[in-house]
């Protein structure tokens, strides 16, 4: 039977902007089937052996996937190195792990056999709990196990090895680990059934540039899929199998206009982030990688606005000390020549694994919501103290300020601010570097309790950051990563808004300044809305810029105001959308 070769339109979620044309490449990354037979008593050792090794190997593959995942743009970095020092804590003495070894020496079974049962056992145990955050634990665990697997049984990890250049990769699901080493000078497009627009695969591709579409409908595995011609719309989140070609022909004229478009985007870099009536807007960086410093400043940013320090913690088996968080600090202030840098203290826990801190961060039912950020920092003063001394001897090479995460309470800051003071005066005994005046101490608004007390940690803070990513998800209680929900995740929703606006106006009482880091700052079709609501200061990743700074640009005040206000008037995320869309179109 022939593949039926007509045009297909199939919807789904753009989540990378971008029109891609190309050959379709259907990848299959289907499991294998797992062998089981029996070893005898006096083998059981051997086999434990066995899958020892394959632990080893795949803890050694996990570590090369991090290296060569290190020229990733910054949210790729971070979101790749989260998701693999996940899998590497996996593999150390975890339940997996230790399930596999019980079940090889008490069943008699072999090493694959084993890894499957524990699996399944794991995997129903997480989904009977009914919690959004063990739920995503799943998908880690299959990983995990599929490479032990793949490893024991000695198949070659293809995966997209064979995708032909300039294709487009249609799929049940890609990996975060896959996207984050596609090349995007090879691969045009993706499309997928799975995947939400906050998820891991998402912000790689993003931040790759690769357009994208998820959650696509599953008729586009078929056969008529591969081999043909397809088009990848992460604009409009539609991807066209075999395309006519009068179709062929808009969508070309299309990508010509999204060329020119960059090209005008490359002219403003070094242009004033101002309204068209002349209003000032802060523009900065988001920051993952020291040695992207230099890239930030060429960016034409302002500064950096998030400095993530966890990359210090993550993937290795003891804590940096005092001496080496001071010398990475240094480096990027320097590098900044004059542009301040927000150095956000740690914030492990939840899905951030730090191998060195196993010990002090209890197995928990929801770890996202467990002793993490803030909460961690302090009750392991020791901790925080470190990070406070190195970032004030930072802070004698140029302009910085210091962002704490996960706050809820005024008295977690002021807890915060009396070490940070208590660590400036000893460093001034000590007869160290540091500047005279205290760096600002600013407070993170991510999750709802901390935008609802926002006038009294204004009270406590010299400035604030919205972190919308967390904000939104808690707010409405979805998961992002989740793709079976991930479309419920909505930045509009009149309640998130309605957090934002109360936390800027508690700001403008207190004459505290606001800045945005999360994905909602990087969205060119929610700038006005922000304007318009009184934020006047964002950071967002450094491939994001141009767009942002062009609409900024574009704007007058008085619009973007009257804007915000018929935003807030209305109840219906349908409606709110619609008005939203119409003002950026």
């Amino acid at each position: 039977m022939s593949p039926d070769r007509r045009e297909k339109t199939l919807r789904g979620i753009g989540v990378s902007h971008g029109i891609a044309i190309g050959p379709a490449f259907l990848v299959q990354l289907e499991r294998p089937r797992v062998p089981e037979w029996k070893i005898a008593a006096a083998d059981v050792k051997a086999e434990q052996s066995r899958f020892q090794s394959a632990v080893m190997s795949a803890q050694t593959e996990l570590g090369e996937l991090k290296e060569q995942s290190a020229h990733l743009p910054e949210t790729a970095a971070e979101e790749i190195g989260l998701l693999l020092d996940a899998h590497l804590a996996m593999l150390s003495g975890s339940r997996l792990v230790r399930g596999v070894l019980k079940r090889i020496e008490t069943e008699g079974i072999n090493a694959e056999a084993a890894i499957e049962h524990v699996m399944q056992e794991l995997t129903d145990q997480f989904r009977a709990l009914k919690d959004k955050y063990i739920a995503a634990r799943i998908d880690d665990v299959e990983a995990v196990s599929n490479r032990l697997i793949r490893i024991l049984m000695n198949l070659p990890y293809i995966a997209l090895d064979s995708v032909p250049p300039g294709g487009i990769v249609l799929a049940k699901e890609i990996s975060p680990a896959d996207t984050a080493l596609m090349d995007p000078k090879r691969f045009a497009g993706i499309a997928t059934v799975h995947g939400g627009a906050a998820g891991h695969t998402a912000v790689m591709a993003r931040s790759l540039g690769i357009p994208a579409v998820l959650s696509v409908d599953g008729a586009m595995l078929d056969s008529g899929g591969h081999g043909g011609t397809a088009i990848v719309d992460g604009v409009a989140g539609v991807l066209i199998l075999n395309p006519s070609e009068e179709t062929l022909a808009e969508y070309r004229a299309r990508q010509r206009a999204l060329q020119n478009a960059r090209d005008d985007l490359d002219k403003i870099i070094h242009l004033p982030a101002e309204m068209a009536d002349g209003t000032a807007v802060s523009l900065r960086a988001n920051l993952e990688l020291p040695r992207d410093a230099e890239a930030i400043v060429q960016s034409g940013a302002d500064g950096i606005g998030l400095f993530r320090t966890e990359f210090l913690f993550m993937n290795r088996s003891t804590l940096p000390d005092e001496e080496e968080q001071y010398e990475s600090m240094a480096a990027v202030v320097r590098a900044m020549a004059g542009r301040s840098v927000t150095f956000r203290t740690l914030d492990i826990g939840g899905d951030k694994i730090a191998r060195a801190m196993g010990a002090w961060i209890a197995e928990a039912t929801n770890p996202a919501l467990g002793l993490r950020a803030i909460r961690l920092s302090l009750k392991r003063p020791e901790l925080l103290t470190e990070q406070f001394r190195a970032m004030l001897r930072a802070a004698a090479h140029g302009p910085v300020r210091i962002l704490l995460p996960m706050v809820t309470t005024a008295e977690e800051v002021e807890q915060a601010a009396q070490l940070l003071r208590r660590c400036h005066a000893d460093l001034k005994a000590e007869g160290k570097a540091v500047p005279e005046a205290l760096p600002p101490l600013g407070t993170m608004i991510e999750i709802p309790a901390a935008a609802l007390s926002a006038d009294s940690l204004a009270a406590v803070s010299d400035f604030f950051a919205l972190g919308t990513n967390d904000l939104v998800q808690y707010t409405v209680a979805i998961d992002r990563g989740n793709d079976q929900v991930a479309a419920l995740y909505n930045p509009l929703n009149p309640a998130v808004l309605r957090l934002i606006e109360f936390t800027l106006e508690a700001a403008r009482r207190a004459g505290i300044p606001v800045s945005i880091c999360g994905e909602m700052g990087a969205d060119p079709l929610y700038t006005p809305l922000l304007l318009g609501l009184g934020l006047r200061e964002f950071s967002v990743g450094s491939a994001a810029l141009p767009r942002i700074k062009q609409r900024i640009r574009s704007l007058r005040l008085a619009d973007a105001e009257a804007h915000a206000r018929a935003v807030m008037d209305q109840y219906d995320p349908a409606q709110i959308k619609a008005i939203v869309e119409q003002f950026g179109a």
